[in-house]
């Protein structure tokens, strides 16, 4: 992420968008000079501007401080696609059918990439009735842990959050479960495909 909105980033849009240097004045109330300040790198602007410039392109503040554009074709996405967000430094979880830009302690977050279960992360699945109970053994400590468990179908999603030195298991309805995705904080984003 750039630390703050360059030249090139406000070029690129404002071509995009078919304005002039004088119409994106105009829109911020500012003079044509100043933009072409911003594009030519000699100056950037005021912290003030950053909701007009963003409002003016039709775009998010996150986008435009990241220099990244989302624009989702798929709206009603099919739910086996989800992508996880996970916050370094509080943990939070973020899940996203579609690409999104997200930030999160100032921190502009990466999908997590989800790799096949591994044997330090096997996780136990027994059906009963309509549900799967899943376990793992896996320690609970505060300092490393299984955050949550999710359930995905096509046209949903279950999610549980763990906690540090709670159990490491868990219950979900069994209907339509196609992906089980785990989050170990030290070893990352994991997945384990279900087979009826």
């Amino acid at each position: 992420m750039n630390p703050y909105v360059t030249g090139a980033v406000i070029k690129e849009l404002r071509t995009k968008n078919r304005f002039t240097q004088t119409e994106l004045a105009q829109k911020l109330n500012i003079s044509d000079k100043t933009v072409s300040k911003w594009e030519t790198g000699k100056g950037y602007p005021d912290i003030t501007l950053l909701e007009p410039i963003a409002k003016a392109f039709g775009i998010s503040i996150a986008e435009l401080l990241s220099g990244n554009t989302i624009c989702n074709r798929n709206v009603s996405a099919n739910m086996l696609r989800s992508q996880f967000y996970i916050c370094p430094v509080c943990g939070n979880v973020i899940h996203s059918m579609g690409e999104v830009t997200l930030c999160c302690h100032g921190i502009q977050l990466m999908p997590a990439e989800a790799e096949p279960v591994e044997e330090g992360h096997k996780l136990f699945l027994e059906r009963v009735e309509d549900e799967y109970y899943i376990k793992f053994e896996h320690d609970m400590t505060k300092r490393h842990y299984i955050s949550f468990i999710a359930g995905v179908s096509p046209d949903g999603i279950q999610l549980v959050k763990l906690y540090p030195e709670g159990a490491a298991e868990c219950r979900l309805k069994s209907r339509g479960i196609k992906k089980i995705y785990f989050y170990c904080n030290k070893d990352g984003l994991f997945y384990a495909d279900i087979h009826s």
